[in-house]
């Protein structure tokens, strides 16, 4: 059988990459190189990190969420692409999964529970603020009766 070899672009330090200790839960900072008008310039996504696949082999990657604007946002970055600039991880996390898909339904529920909290203030008349702090006080003193 042939042996393909596989070379990458001559802008990405390979073995760099692979040094770089990327795991689920760890929060990121990906800078992109993004061309517009002949011009290169960096741009930020920063978000957790929910799956790393298939380790650090070529086709490596691993998927950042972000909530921007009350809509999350996810992508998926090539660990060896020459269009990411740099990682960097801004904070570890102790996580027990590997991939963290269920955290897209989870944020979905507490959107769903301040949106009703919001609905719930309108009928009564009150500022949207003042429902969320007395519906933050309900959570805090049911959590410490439990």
């Amino acid at each position: 059988m042939a042996t393909t070899n596989i070379s990458f672009s001559p802008t990405v330090n390979v073995e760099e990459r692979k040094k770089i200790n990327i795991k689920a839960g760890d929060t990121v900072r990906v800078w992109n190189k993004i061309q517009e008008k002949g011009k290169t310039r960096l741009q930020a996504f920063e978000g957790l990190v929910l799956a790393r696949k298939h380790g650090t082999e070529a086709g490596a990657t691993f998927t950042v969420r972000k909530v921007s604007n009350g809509v999350g946002v996810e992508r998926i970055f090539p660990l060896y692409s020459p269009s990411i600039d740099k990682i960097e991880i801004l904070k570890k996390s102790s996580v027990r999964r590997s991939k963290l898909y269920f955290i897209r339904e989870k944020a979905v529920k507490e959107v769903a529970k301040r949106l009703k909290s919001v609905v719930v203030a309108f009928q009564k008349g009150k500022s949207v603020e003042e429902e969320l702090i007395e519906s933050e006080t309900e959570e805090n003193t049911s959590e410490s009766a439990e």
